[in-house]
Formats: structure tokens, C-alpha cells, sequence
């Protein structure tokens, strides 16, 4: 991957293989579908989704596609991710197999309710 970071999420998916590119769009329509009011953006590198906060962010790389859904999503979906390889905030989708497409789904969905429940407290 180049170090230049990308101007947005297009810039981004546009700099990988067009076999990775097809599995990075996959999964930004799934995020898309499951947060449809949250915005695009490139933070950290990386393509995120906001709305009320971070939902999640994706990033590409050898072997894998990693999501970062931040501490709390993966600890609320621990068991169904238990199957991949994760960090505290992360988890490693490899890219010779399925991408978990609904599973992607639940997080994000779980994310944006979080997010709106930390905004309606401020």
C-alpha cells in the first residue's frame, strides 16, 4: 500500500488489487445498508463511517481485511467472532474466505445504536 493517504474511501479501494477492491466495496455496501445516515470518511488512512462518532472503520491489507469497530463492538460480538484472528479493538477477516457480510451487519448496527445512546446522554 502506498503511504500517500487517500483524499476518500474511492482514492483508498482504488490503490489495491482488483480482486481487493471487489471484497472492500462488498464491504462498504454492507456498511452502507446498515448505517445508511452515516458519513464516509478517511481517518487514520482508513476508510470509517461516522455518525454520532466512529462507527467503524475497514482497512485492506496482505491477508486480510481488518474492521475496527472499537472495544465495544467486538466485546458485544466476542463469541461470533472468536472464529478470527482480534485485538482488543480488531478483527482480521482473511481474504481467502468469505467475508462475513451479516456479521458486519450486527456490528454496525450495534455500533450506530451505541453511538446514538452516548449522544442522547450529552
Amino acid at each position: 500500500m502506498e503511504t500517500k493517504k487517500p483524499a476518500n474511501i474511492d482514492a483508498y479501494i482504488g490503490m489495491f488489487p482488483n480482486d481487493v477492491q471487489e471484497i472492500l466495496e462488498e464491504i462498504r455496501f454492507t456498511i452502507q445498508n446498515a448505517a445508511p445516515d452515516a458519513k464516509e470518511k478517511i481517518s487514520y488512512s482508513m476508510p470509517a463511517f461516522e455518525q454520532n462518532g466512529i462507527v467503524v472503520y475497514f482497512a485492506a491489507f496482505k491477508n486480510h481485511i481488518g474492521l475496527y469497530a472499537l472495544p465495544s463492538g467486538h466485546e458485544a460480538f466476542k463469541e461470533a467472532l472468536s472464529q478470527y484472528k482480534s485485538g482488543k479493538g480488531s478483527v482480521q477477516f482473511p481474504l481467502d474466505k468469505p467475508m462475513p457480510l451479516e456479521l458486519i451487519t450486527r456490528i454496525v448496527k450495534f455500533r450506530v445504536e451505541e453511538n446514538l445512546a452516548k449522544a442522547k446522554k450529552k
